[in-house]
């Protein structure tokens, strides 16, 4: 009898829990079928973490596809419904869908970020912010950047920065690991454009947590210690204060020099009157659209040269002369194959990422001849693609081949 007396207490806390729980699983079962007459297809999971983490496997298993197509197959081939990084979500699919997309910014869809990803990469006090007005401004202040004659001004710098990275990381070794080593020259060339940062050092004080808050946007949104989303909100914690730090110098500098010409994007922002935060936000958003996917597309480019060797031949095949030949072809059907998206939502810096990926790639065939060492290495999705040993690849300089 004592025992039971003492393990009473207990007893109830559970039985109290389990009825909460019970009924704050009743509550969003209702409010999750509730006025649905209008929506897509589909379901929302578990409470808030919904269906991330079957996207999250599916990813990195190599077929985030998967997700996708058990749901367009039993749901609807068009578009479903369903939640992930603890917000509702309508997937659209195919042509048709990207047609509506594009075609519809403004009207039936609006820029939007999970809050997951503006706690992982804002500014606290910024958070509360809209993400139509963030990603307005965000393009507002892009295009003079992004302009022609702004470009011609990059790919020297472009040039330069991939011979001395193939020259420093890629010449003294006979194998190599691709992935690795294009996000290392795709960051440190945004760092030199974007805040004039070359030294070594002063990168790997951004590169390192970088990767860390990439790693995490696309996980389930458990801000607890040890969970990968835990170490993205810490590694956007450590890249705001660096950049916060990196600012203030610049500033001083601006004011102590008298500067009225911007040598970089943080420079004229400065002279714009954007506060440090403002800064640190869109300097956030410039690095994650500049760097991450580009430097997966290279990684992708070097791959498919290897698998495809009539292709390299005619890649290398006079590398110095300008062949229209190259761009001949109607290409795919409309809004089927839009990597830089479309219409309104068209990424602002297509032309950047084209000129940085082909200045790379022209280096890279003309100096060396190369050989996937696993053919068959699997491809995870964190957010972007990323073979899982980096594709590694043994390398010939071009001079040897006979």
């Amino acid at each position: 009898m004592d025992v039971v007396d003492s393990l009473m207490p207990y007893l109830v806390h559970l039985v109290v829990l389990y009825v909460s729980a019970s009924v704050i699983y009743l509550v969003y079962k209702f409010k999750s079928t509730a006025g649905t007459r209008n929506l897509p297809p589909g379901k929302k999971g578990l409470p808030y973490i919904g269906e991330t983490l079957d996207f999250v496997l599916a990813s990195r298993r190599g077929t985030p596809e998967k997700f996708v197509t058990d749901r367009t197959t039993k749901y609807s081939p068009n578009v479903f419904r369903t939640s992930l990084l603890g917000e509702d979500m309508a997937i659209f699919c195919g042509a048709a869908g990207n047609k509506f997309l594009f075609s519809g910014q403004n009207k039936y869809v609006t820029s939007w970020w999970p809050n997951s990803i503006k706690k992982a990469l804002m500014d606290p006090s910024s958070v509360d912010n809209s993400s139509k007005e963030e990603s307005t401004k965000l393009r507002a202040y892009l295009p003079p950047f992004l302009k022609p004659d702004s470009l011609q001004h990059y790919i020297p710098v472009m040039d330069i920065m991939a011979k001395e990275h193939l020259d420093q990381y890629w010449s003294p070794y006979d194998q190599v690991e691709v992935f690795p080593l294009s996000k290392k020259y795709t960051f440190a060339l945004a760092c030199r454009l974007f805040m004039s940062v070359e030294d070594q050092d002063e990168i790997e004080k951004f590169a390192k947590p970088f990767a860390l808050a990439t790693a995490g946007l696309i996980s389930v949104p458990i801000d607890l210690p040890g969970t990968t989303f835990n170490r993205a909100v810490k590694a956007g914690r450590q890249i705001r204060k660096e950049l916060f730090a990196l600012i203030t110098k610049k500033k001083n500098e601006i004011l102590e020099k008298g500067k009225t010409v911007a040598s970089d994007l943080v420079d004229s922002m400065l002279m714009d009157g954007m506060t440090e935060v403002e800064i640190g936000n869109k300097i956030v958003g410039f690095f994650i659209a500049s760097h991450d996917t580009t430097s997966t597309a290279i990684t992708f480019i070097v791959s498919y040269l290897t698998d495809y060797p009539d292709v390299y031949n005619k890649v290398l095949e006079d590398p110095e002369k300008f062949d229209p030949s190259r761009f001949e072809g109607n290409g795919p059907a409309p809004y089927t194959f839009v990597p830089f998206g479309g219409g309104p939502r068209m990424c602002p810096g297509k032309e950047y990422a084209r000129l940085e990926i082909l200045t790379f790639i022209h280096n890279l065939v003309t100096k060396f001849k190369w050989d996937k060492l696993n053919p068959n290495e699997k491809i995870s999705y964190i957010p972007s693609p990323i073979p899982e040993e980096g594709l590694p690849i043994k390398i010939q300089p071009i001079i040897t081949i006979i």
